[in-house]
């Protein structure tokens, strides 16, 4: 039976230093005068478009279709000199990923993609830059929808176009490190596999709904041996 794996890529697959968000506070620097147009609005495991329109409102205006594009085409020019800024935070693959993308790709029984609350193009900059784009061969982005819930049917479709046959969803796997996370594959009833690695521990991951928690990546037979059940 083939396996659908989609990982979150901040605080799961990579850190990015910040370059994210400061790109983003510049997009809206560029938008409204406001350099710190982020400060207290929570970002992790929340969409792109869910924390620009909690920007926007903030400034007391909406984020109309025309205002997004305009956003998320600033956000991705700074993005991309962001990304590359050396001594700004720390930027680096989580413990054991390259390994156990590695490990995945060789199978046949797996078909790697992403769910993520980065647009896709901000997704592809950010795993570009570690040499991990190429692991993934779709994936379901904040281009797709604000409530990240909605996500995963958008990552079957598109996996679906390239071959995967139709999956149960007990045979999809959403790896992340928010409750958001947690919350998008019990949506489906995908199995939810929580990872340790952002700001949320084993515990709160846990009470969350996941259905596994790993530390970290690095127990790769353990990972495996989800796919084996």
């Amino acid at each position: 039976m083939r396996k659908l794996i989609l990982f979150d890529i901040d605080g799961t697959l990579v850190l990015t230093g910040g370059a994210g968000l400061r790109a983003m506070n510049r997009a809206c620097a560029d938008i409204a005068g406001n350099a710190e147009a982020l400060s207290g609005i929570p970002v992790a495991g929340r969409t792109d478009r869910v924390i620009l329109a909690d920007v926007v409102s903030r400034l007391g205006r909406t984020l109309d279709d025309r205002l997004l594009d305009h956003l998320r085409e600033r956000y991705l020019v700074h993005l991309r000199e962001e990304i590359e800024l050396p001594g700004r935070g720390v930027k680096a693959v989580m413990p054991g990923v390259r390994g156990l993308l590695d490990a995945l790709a060789r199978r046949d029984d797996v078909f790697l993609g992403l769910l993520t609350g980065n647009f896709e193009e901000g997704a592809r900059l950010k795993l570009e830059h570690f040499d991990l784009w190429r692991y993934f061969r779709c994936g379901a982005f904040a281009d797709d929808a604000a409530d990240r819930n909605a996500l995963v049917p958008f990552a079957w479709e598109r996996a679906r176009r390239l071959g995967l046959p139709e999956l149960a969803a007990q045979h999809t796997l959403v790896v992340g490190d928010t409750p958001h996370d947690i919350a998008c594959a019990r949506e489906v009833g995908a199995m939810a596999v929580g990872v340790a690695t952002g700001g949320f521990t084993s515990a709160e991951l846990h009470d969350s709904g996941a259905d596994v928690v790993f530390e970290d990546l690095n127990d790769r037979e353990r990972f495996l041996e989800l796919l084996d059940r």
